[in-house]
């Protein structure tokens, strides 16, 4: 196989397991659903990825790589509006498991903790040279730092992220989101 084409056999395999578990969490994400859901044999999977564990922190990382990269360019509350612009699409029930998978796992797991950490960390530098950023160019507001501004945005994301894993409809939060980045805007 050429290295595009084993590139795209790691994205559909990544695709496959992210919908796995988020269907079946981490521990009922079974090799045999793996094989289902990826509709590749359990040689082909792990081929790829050593484990079972490999495989969901390589479904996490990916996931966590589009966040940052979308946070440096956006920032984190076009993370948010791009999760509600998706709320009722095949993407966010997979995105929201492994996203609540990785929550209990950290609460769970001291060795996927201490793993998960610079990933984790990842998001939050993203968010805060963002910040500085756009506090250098004077489009933020200069009476609260920017650790303080990071971390009020952090909590809208992870209650919007709450929100949604519980069911609960999306409608009416896109001015909420206004509130929210008028909140860390300069005031004129």
């Amino acid at each position: 196989m050429s290295q595009d084409q084993l590139d795209a056999r790691r994205r559909e395999i990544l695709a496959g397991a992210r919908a796995c578990f988020a269907r079946y969490g981490y521990e009922g994400a079974t090799v045999r659903r793996l094989e289902e859901q990826t509709g590749l044999s359990r040689g082909a999977i792990f081929h790829h990825f050593r484990d079972k564990d490999s495989l969901f922190l390589a479904v996490a990382e990916d996931d966590t790589a589009t966040m940052v990269d979308t946070v440096a360019r956006h920032g984190l509350v076009q993370v948010m509006r791009d999760l509600l612009g998706r709320a009722h699409s095949e993407e966010v029930p997979g995105w929201l498991g492994t996203q609540l998978e990785v929550s209990r796992r950290l609460r769970t797991d001291p060795d996927f903790a201490t793993r998960w950490a610079a990933r984790s960390a990842a998001i939050t530098e993203a968010t805060r040279k963002r910040l500085t950023r756009q506090r250098d160019a004077g489009a933020l507001r200069e009476d609260v730092d920017v650790d303080t501004l990071a971390l009020f945005l952090e909590l809208a994301y992870d209650g919007l992220v709450l929100r949604l894993a519980t069911g609960q409809p999306a409608d009416g939060f896109g001015p909420v989101l206004d509130l929210v980045e008028e909140a860390v805007r300069r005031r004129r």
